[in-house]
């Protein structure tokens, strides 16, 4: 029996439209992703400059972290109006291994030259992967858009410091505006090792004027002069200012400092967990003429406030974990 499918000109109009946006829809996916956020997208993945992966969070109100995979580093963290609280060196280099002069920079497992690693660690400047895995962050923010990385050692890493570790960090912008980052280290050493690190947040803020800026929350604190060979001293003054190189790591500090910059009308404030250190550094003007990613004049417009663990490595038995957490937030003077 013959059987014979007919037709109508509209029934075939619709087949012929049906066919074409299948047909356009496969050759615009296999060019480029597909966006189907039909607002801007909460948390995007992109790429950023020299093509390296990088994921953007933003917030109804116009608040947007940017975090790339390279180092989990965040370069850009802005308020509701736009206006850019990190700051970010315009001759930044972003190519591996070198790593990225401005924003979060996260050092592990060695803070500077305190071990046998180059200073400062490896976390900085290895590619992280997008973890699925829950975050032990127990803390919940609700209507908070964020970003789960993971960074395990290579076997080029364990040649340098042999410890098998997981890396988790969650990064999360919330509908205010504020930045943040919750940081749990675990060691997945499987022979019964312990071992111990150090650890800081090389967070730049961005400035008017580093001679105009005020810290606050570090008076009557002893710190470590890096500056005097790490000579411990007091620091004898309520508010914290700077005119010329300065590099101190502050002990045993409050879990809230404070970041006055009167030019632009606003303080930043810093609260912490589990990271008891502070360390405030500017290179200063000759310093900072002999550090290759810095531009010229640049130094004036940041202040580096880093919540650390420095005085008392952290150590961790196999199967135990540590955890720190980091939230920035703003208001106006």
């Amino acid at each position: 029996m013959n059987m014979h499918i007919v037709c109508s000109s509209k029934q075939m109009t619709r087949l012929l439209h049906t066919i074409l946006f299948f047909s356009a829809f496969v050759i615009y996916a296999d060019s480029e992703p597909v966006q189907f956020c039909k607002k801007k997208c909460p948390v995007e993945v992109t790429k950023g400059v020299n093509g390296l992966e990088k994921v953007t969070l933003t917030q109804n109100k116009g608040s947007s972290v940017e975090v790339y995979m390279y180092g989990a580093h965040v370069t850009s963290w802005k308020n509701d109006q736009g206006e850019e609280l990190l700051f970010l060196s315009n001759k930044a280099i972003f190519s591996p291994p070198k790593p990225i002069r401005g924003g979060i920079p996260i050092v592990f497992p060695q803070f500077s030259n305190l071990g046998p690693l180059p200073s400062h660690g490896f976390a900085r400047n290895r590619l992280w992967v997008r973890d699925d895995y829950h975050h032990p962050d127990t803390v919940r923010v609700a209507d908070g858009v964020f970003v789960d990385l993971l960074l395990k050692p290579t076997e080029e890493d364990l040649k340098i410091w042999p410890h098998r570790f997981e890396f988790r960090l969650r990064i999360t912008l919330t509908p205010r505006g504020e930045l943040i980052m919750a940081s749990c280290v675990k060691n997945a050493d499987t022979d019964g090792q312990p071992f111990t690190f150090t650890f800081a947040h090389h967070t730049y803020l961005s400035v008017s004027d580093i001679s105009k800026v005020e810290v606050k929350g570090l008076a009557k604190l002893d710190y470590l002069d890096n500056l005097q060979n790490r000579t411990r001293q007091t620091e004898n003054r309520d508010t914290i200012t700077i005119n010329s190189q300065f590099d101190n790591i502050y002990l045993s500090t409050p879990k809230k400092i404070e970041v006055l910059d009167p030019e632009k009308k606003r303080t930043i404030v810093i609260q912490k967990e589990g990271l008891p250190d502070v360390v405030v550094w500017n290179p200063g003007e000759e310093k900072a003429k002999t550090i290759e990613d810095l531009g010229e004049g640049e130094y004036k417009n940041f202040v580096a406030v880093e919540a650390a663990a420095i005085e008392k490595p952290v150590t961790l038995k196999p199967g135990e974990e540590w955890e720190g957490r980091l939230e920035f937030s703003t208001r106006r003077l």
